[in-house]
């Protein structure tokens, strides 16, 4: 593994309480004990779970990139989003990895095509972007740039299927893949009725939390239900409020220094007062809420954790 930040160490905590063992390349300060917390955290929320989790692999820190990615199976790289330095590090291991390892970058938004620029055997370089917290939310987008194998694609989702992810594979290249440009849009059109003084944060925070925040883990925003009739029907009594003054688009309120102020405040002002620390803590044990739930329905990412979990009661030492 390349990089244990927050991404990477979600990634440690998939990988190593699945059985594997994780060869870490990080030269950040504290890197190493930043992801053995990550990976207590994952336990937690595993055994919360249920899950019958097997003997846990390894973490082994190492001072070098070619430590990290010889003689390995998989290369995960979790670098900050930075362009060069990623493709720097993929470049690198390209040099060492066996031609055949497949080698996924976490990225959140970088084209898969970029990431292969001076890499050897491009081919097996792809795009595999999670989100956080990694361990307990399924979803990895694939991506393949324009040399990228179709078949290494089938050999990713097979990995990460094998510690419960739910792999979807993007169609195209695209700036921010699907999920992210999704979570931008929300996240636009709040701060403009933040700007617009309509709404507070918080108060935006919980139109979402308790509405459809709530329904989008269950169908998401399409799935209506009937059949095209029915998308068909609902397009023509909505369609014509898409190009009303409901929202914003694609414009962004400056950031200047008042609205930077103006946010900060309000956010000083939350009637919930917990640090980020606590704040973590207390998102992981309502996904775990959330997702025992969905499992006990067997539906959405329950559904994921539950076929996750039925594997891994046949491995042979359960």
């Amino acid at each position: 593994m390349l990089g244990g930040g927050i991404i990477g160490g979600g990634w440690a905590g998939r990988f190593v309480l699945s059985g594997v063992n994780v060869l870490l390349y990080d030269p950040a300060r504290g890197a190493a004990e930043a992801v053995r917390k990550v990976i207590d955290d994952a336990r937690r929320a595993y055994w919360r779970l249920g899950i019958p989790l097997p003997a846990e692999g390894t973490l082994k820190v190492v001072d070098t990139i070619a430590e990290a990615v010889c003689d390995v199976e998989f290369v995960q790289e979790s670098a900050p989003e930075r362009l060069e330095l990623k493709q720097q590090l993929l470049a690198a291991a390209s040099r060492v990895a066996a031609p055949e390892i497949l080698i996924c970058s976490s990225t959140s938004g970088f084209m898969p095509s970029s990431l292969q620029e001076g890499v050897d055997h491009s081919e097996r370089v792809l795009v595999g972007h999670p989100f956080n917290p990694v361990y307990l939310l399924p979803l990895v987008e694939l991506c393949g740039g324009r040399s990228t194998d179709p078949n290494a694609l089938d050999r990713a989702a097979e990995i990460y299927r094998s510690v419960g992810m739910r792999p979807l594979v993007v169609r195209k290249e695209v700036d921010g893949f699907i999920a992210n440009r999704l979570q931008e849009a929300i996240w636009r059109e709040g701060l403009w009725l933040a700007h617009d003084d309509v709404a507070t944060l918080e108060e935006i925070d919980d139109a979402i939390r308790y509405s459809f925040g709530l329904r989008l883990a269950v169908k998401g925003p399409f799935n209506i239900g009937g059949s095209g009739a029915a998308m068909r029907q609902m397009l023509e009594k909505w369609g014509p409020d898409l190009t009303s003054k409901w929202t914003n688009y694609s414009n962004v309120p400056e950031h200047n220094d008042a609205f930077i102020d103006k946010l900060a405040e309000q956010s000083d002002a939350r009637s919930e007062k917990l640090t980020s620390a606590q704040l973590q803590q207390k998102r992981d044990e309502c996904l775990v809420a959330v997702l025992q739930g969905l499992r006990a329905e067997g539906y959405g990412a329950g559904e994921t954790f539950l076929r996750w979990e039925q594997a891994l009661r046949l491995q042979p030492d359960k």
